[in-house]
C-alpha cells in the first residue's frame, strides 16, 4: 500500500510530460528535470499549464495511476484514470443505502461526529500547548460548545438535522480559528471562511489543502472499489466527489487545517508569497504552492496509531484505512462505520 503515498506533484508552468519507457518524464523548455518510474506512483495531480502526452495518459490508465488536472490556483478541473475496479455488488449496495436517507443518515452522522470531535480535539491541543490566558478565554468556551453540539449530532434522526448540527459546528470552530495562528498576525488571519475564491492568504492555503485532500480520498475510495461521486453527506451533484468530501471530513482539523496552522505559525509560508488579483482572489506563488506540498507529503509520512485498527501506520495511508472499512461496512461485513478520531 506504500505507493499510494507517492503523488507526483508538478507546479511548473509550461511543464511537459510524457512516457520513455515504463517511467514518466517530466521536461521544462524540452530539458528533462525529472524522470519516476511509473509504477512506484499512486497518482499525478499537474497545476495550470502544465501539459501530458496521450501515450502517457494511456500507460498511466493502464497501471492504474490516476491523472488530476487543476488550475494553478488549485481548483478541482478534471480526473483521469483507467476502468473502474472493485466489486459490482458492492456499488450496487452503496447506491442503496445513498438512496436510503435513513441508512445515509446513520452514515453522515458518523462522518459529522468524527469531524465535531476532531474540531473539538484540535482546539484543546491548542489550549494545552499554547494555553496563553488570552487564547484561552476564546478557545475554552468553544471548546465546551463544540462539546454540546457533539452530543446534539448523536441525537440526530435526520439528514437535515445532521446537516444542521454540523454547520452549527463550523461556525463555532472557524469563529475561533483566528485564535490558533499564533505568529504573523498581520499578514495571517481568517475572520470567516470563504472559497471559490479564497479572499484571504488563511483562506487560500485552506482551500488549496483541502483539494489536495478530495484528491487523494478519491484515490482511496477507487482503490477499494467504492463510487467517489455518490455519498451519503454531501448528496449527488454533477461533477463533485460526494464520496470523497464524506470522507475527508474527518481528516479536515486533525490532517489539514493543522498543516496550514502548522506552515503559518512556524513561517514557513509568508505574506510575499501570496498577491490578490483584481477581483480579490489571492492567490499564491509557486514557491508558496511547492512548501505547501513538500509539508503535505511530509506529514503523509508521520506514523500514527490507527485508533480502531490499533495498528501503526503512516498518516498518509489513514484515508486507505477509513476507505477499506466504510467498503466493510457498506457490504455489511461490520455493523457500522468506525471514524477517525483523533486521540
Amino acid at each position: 500500500m506504500k505507493k499510494f503515498l507517492n503523488t507526483l506533484f508538478v507546479t511548473t508552468q509550461g511543464a511537459y510530460l510524457n512516457k520513455e519507457g515504463q517511467s514518466v518524464v517530466v521536461s521544462v523548455e524540452r530539458e528533462v528535470k525529472l524522470r519516476v518510474p511509473v509504477h512506484t506512483l499512486g497518482g499525478i495531480v499537474c497545476f495550470g499549464n502544465v501539459l501530458c502526452s496521450p501515450f502517457l495518459l494511456g500507460h498511466c490508465a493502464e497501471n492504474g495511476v490516476a491523472v488530476s488536472m487543476l488550475t494553478e490556483r488549485g481548483r478541482f478541473l478534471a480526473r483521469i484514470h483507467g476502468p473502474v475496479s472493485g466489486n459490482v455488488r458492492l456499488r450496487r449496495e452503496q447506491y442503496r443505502r445513498a438512496d436510503d436517507l435513513v441508512t445515509a443518515s446513520g452514515i453522515a452522522q458518523t462522518i459529522v461526529t468524527a469531524k465535531v470531535a476532531n474540531a473539538r480535539a484540535v482546539l484543546q491541543r491548542a489550549v494545552r500547548d499554547h494555553g496563553e490566558k488570552e487564547q484561552a478565554e476564546f478557545l475554552v468556551p468553544a471548546v465546551t460548545r463544540l462539546g454540546r453540539i457533539l452530543s446534539e449530532v448523536e441525537q440526530c434522526t435526520t439528514l437535515d438535522q445532521v446537516r444542521g448540527s454540523e454547520g452549527d459546528a463550523g461556525r463555532e470552530y472557524f469563529g475561533v480559528f483566528d485564535h490558533l495562528i499564533t505568529a504573523q498576525k498581520d499578514a495571517f488571519f481568517l475572520r470567516d471562511r470563504n472559497r471559490r475564491p479564497p479572499l484571504d492568504n488563511v483562506n487560500a492555503l485552506l482551500s488549496f489543502t483541502y483539494t489536495l485532500l478530495a484528491h487523494d480520498c478519491v484515490g482511496a475510495l477507487e482503490s477499494v472499489g467504492l463510487d467517489p461521486q455518490v455519498g451519503f453527506l454531501h448528496r449527488d451533484r454533477s461533477g463533485r466527489p460526494s464520496l470523497a468530501l464524506d470522507l475527508m471530513e474527518e481528516f479536515r482539523p486533525y490532517f489539514a487545517d493543522r498543516l496550514v496552522l502548522s506552515l503559518i505559525n512556524l513561517k514557513q509560508v509568508q505574506r510575499k508569497g501570496f498577491k490578490q488579483s483584481e477581483s480579490g482572489a489571492v492567490e499564491m506563488d509557486d514557491e508558496t504552492r511547492k512548501t505547501l506540498l513538500v509539508a503535505y507529503q511530509k506529514r503523509k509520512q508521520e506514523e500514527i496509531r490507527h485508533p480502531y485498527l490499533g495498528e501503526a501506520m503512516p498518516v498518509g495511508l489513514l484515508f486507505y484505512a477509513q476507505a477499506l472499512l466504510l467498503a466493510r461496512h457498506v457490504r455489511g461485513d461490520i455493523d457500522g462505520y468506525p471514524p477517525f478520531i483523533w486521540k
